[in-house]
């Protein structure tokens, strides 16, 4: 499989939807894992990445506004110990933690799941982890998605990359492209190119996701070896304070 531009799989898809890259940099040094969400609904669209016990979780932008937070509130990224981040786009984040916390496998865990009860869509579950041990990486992504629109029948395609090169990651996400129904991802994770510097990396990534679609990004860098974890987060909507309570009114 040929490597392709990650900026022009963006520009050229108008909707990808949810989408997740896991890889390794270019000089070798990092694990690197990306996450976005994207909404055509005021209810998809009002949403924001939070910083939450290492990993992130989807919060509404505005609580007044939210409709129906089944399926859009979630943690997209969970953190097991100094080894294992785990990056999904529903709460199959929770039930491949919780296996993993059993001593299960990730393909088990998946396979309690199917895709979302989204109909006419039925949204693919994506879902991928890096484990880093002792300086190397390892990946393994999973796509669970319904035959061709067919409510009552799942499939479910396991990819795993233990011997990641530098430069090298693989993109997974949930649509081929708008529509109504919307088309479901097909195919194998696409082999993208990652480069060194997080900060470039983040500004290409948000200026590549369509522009009235994109909600929020999360980027962070993993060293294989010594450093620090960086991560970037970018919000297109900002987090609205609730309204204060009214006092009762005194009784004198």
């Amino acid at each position: 499989m040929a490597t392709q531009d990650l900026m022009q799989l963006l520009q050229n898809n108008s909707y990808p939807g949810r989408g997740l890259v896991l890889g390794r940099s270019a000089d070798g040094k990092n694990a690197v894992a990306v996450y976005f969400i994207m909404g055509r609904s005021a209810n998809s669209r009002n949403r924001v990445f939070t910083a939450h016990d290492g990993g992130i979780i989807t919060e509404a932008a505005d609580e007044s506004k939210m409709i129906d937070p089944s399926l859009i509130i979630y943690a997209p990224v969970r953190v097991l110990g100094d080894q294992i981040t785990v990056v999904t786009n529903g709460d199959q984040t929770d039930t491949i933690c919780d296996s993993f916390e059993n001593g299960e496998s990730f393909s088990r865990a998946l396979r309690r799941r199917t895709f979302e009860p989204d109909a006419p869509n039925f949204t693919p579950r994506v879902s991928g982890y890096i484990k880093v041990t002792g300086g190397r990486m390892r990946i393994r992504m999973a796509i669970l998605k319904s035959d061709d629109g067919n409510p009552d029948a799942a499939e479910r395609f396991f990819f795993e990359y233990p011997q990641p090169q530098p430069g090298e990651g693989r993109f997974l996400h949930t649509y081929d492209g708008d529509g109504d129904p919307i088309p479901s991802f097909t195919g194998e994770p696409r082999r993208v190119a990652i480069p060194n510097g997080i900060d470039a990396f983040t500004e290409q990534l948000w200026s590549s996701l369509n522009e009235a679609n994109k909600v929020s990004l999360f980027v962070r860098y993993i060293p294989l070896g010594k450093g620090e974890v960086e991560t970037r987060i970018v919000n297109k909507y900002k987090k609205v304070a609730p309204a204060p309570e009214k006092e009762p009114l005194s009784a004198e």
